[in-house]
């Protein structure tokens, strides 16, 4: 069975928090998006030694915490290591059913070996995440922290401080997990920004039409 820090207690909330928010959302009568578009998101920040993983749920600028924790890989040989994260991906993806998938893109680092060990990393979470049919989105790290909090150039602590109001979670999550969950607010973000430019131009054409 794999290590996955904080996946058991996450997972006994998660019915109840999918209902909590279907319920909430349901109610509220500034969205004329339907309940079914309820969106749920996986996102995962890749590690060689611990990867974290966040899950929300969100539907337009409303955002419910379904779950996050870590995948700890240190104590395995690396090839087992991969192995380890294809198979966690495929765990959190049975247990949510979530819509989307989300990872944060390669960056430079100053060592080759690390930055070879987290492509690798990244690859198999990706994988795990194809395989099961889900769309993959990419961002960038300056994108993650313009996108919740306002700033690119973000520390950890700010990025943690602000997941925790986002999502009004009752205590600081750890660092990667943290990491994780500020992915899937950016691309739930996105999505939104994309949703409100398809309506200005559908909008737009139909003022045309009329002329």
């Amino acid at each position: 069975m794999l290590a996955i820090a904080g996946i058991f207690y996450e997972l006994q909330l998660v019915t109840g928090n999918l209902y909590s928010a279907l319920a909430l959302l349901s109610a509220d009568n500034n969205y004329n998006r339907r309940v079914s578009e309820l969106a749920i998101i996986l996102v995962i920040d890749p590690g060689s030694r611990l990867t974290g993983y966040g899950v929300i749920a969100h539907q337009g600028a409303k955002f419910t915490y379904l779950g996050s924790g870590c995948i700890k890989l240190a104590d395995h040989d690396f090839p087992i290591r991969l192995k380890m994260i294809y198979q966690g991906i495929s765990q959190l993806v049975e247990q949510f059913s979530p819509d989307s998938f989300a990872i944060e893109k390669v960056f430079m680092a100053h060592n080759p070996d690390s930055a070879l060990k987290l492509g690798q990393a990244r690859g198999a979470a990706i994988v795990g995440a194809s395989m099961a049919e889900l769309p993959v989105y990419e961002y960038s790290a300056r994108q993650i922290k313009q996108a919740v909090v306002g700033n690119g150039g973000a520390d950890k602590s700010q990025v943690q401080h602000m997941v925790k109001n986002i999502l009004k979670l009752p205590g600081t999550p750890q660092a990667d997990a943290a990491d994780a969950l500020a992915i899937a607010i950016c691309h739930a973000h996105s999505e939104q920004n994309l949703i409100k430019l398809a309506g200005s131009a559908s909008k737009t054409v139909r003022g045309r039409l009329r002329k």
